[in-house]
């Protein structure tokens, strides 16, 4: 059968450096948890009430995915760039209606990583109803450090923090997720069937604000591992 031939090449394989490896993790999909964290919900004035709701999610293109050390430039149309600091999973294993008890099976190590957002034009958005495209699916906005292979392991708890030009901005703990891990991959599986390369950006504790071009930020979940971001001057 004769090859295919494109107008333009097709996309690279986006992927990650894996700690103690020379393979690359290939990168799937990108999903993260909407509010996470009770402090945080409160902060954007959206309580959670985790007895009636449950977890929410958007996604975010593997384009938009830089590594831990970039500097970005400062994004168009928003004067409002806010960082978010995350526990992110690295899926190893096919996954499609994942019982919670056997939630371990599917994970293959973890990442830290940054979740951008152009926070002004995400609340028009909320506020109007509207898609979070915008405001969340931003052109290098989704950071991530090297996978830390964990395969099995369920992180309960571990501290989880960021600084900006070494000022502590967000300080917490893993074990405030409202949904654990095991709760977010049962519940994600059931509207996907998760696959190896799938990253899941956990939520964000309580603290996010602004960055203007200049700033570096530092962040870290203990026993994990760091992450590293420099803002540039907007194009």
């Amino acid at each position: 059968m004769t090859e295919p031939t494109y107008l333009w090449n097709p996309p690279p394989v986006y992927s990650l450096p894996v700690r103690g490896k020379t393979e690359r993790l290939a990168v799937n999909r990108l999903f993260f948890v909407g509010r996470n964290y009770h402090a945080h919900a409160v902060e954007m004035g959206k309580p959670v009430d985790k007895s009636v709701e449950r977890p929410f999610y958007f996604t975010k293109a593997p384009s938009t995915l830089v590594e831990s050390g970039a500097t970005v430039a400062y994004p168009p149309e928003t004067k409002n760039y806010h960082f978010e600091m995350e526990l992110v999973v690295a899926i190893g294993a096919a996954g499609f209606r994942v019982k919670a008890e056997d939630a371990h099976t599917v994970i293959y190590g973890y990442a830290v990583g940054l979740d951008m957002t152009r926070r002004d034009l995400q609340l028009v958005a909320r506020d109007k109803g509207r898609p979070w495209t915008l405001g969340k699916d931003i052109e290098q906005g989704s950071v991530c450090s090297e996978i830390v292979p964990m395969a099995g392991t369920v992180i309960g708890e571990g501290e989880i923090a960021l600084a900006v030009n070494g000022v502590t901005k967000q300080h917490s703990d893993v074990n405030k997720l409202i949904w654990d891990i095991r709760e977010i991959i049962a519940d994600l599986s059931l509207f996907y069937h998760l696959q190896p390369g799938d990253l899941i950006y956990t939520g964000t504790p309580e603290g996010v604000g602004a960055v203007v071009a200049g700033d570096h930020i530092t962040g870290h979940v203990a026993g994990v591992a760091e992450v590293a971001l420099t803002i540039g001057a907007a194009e």
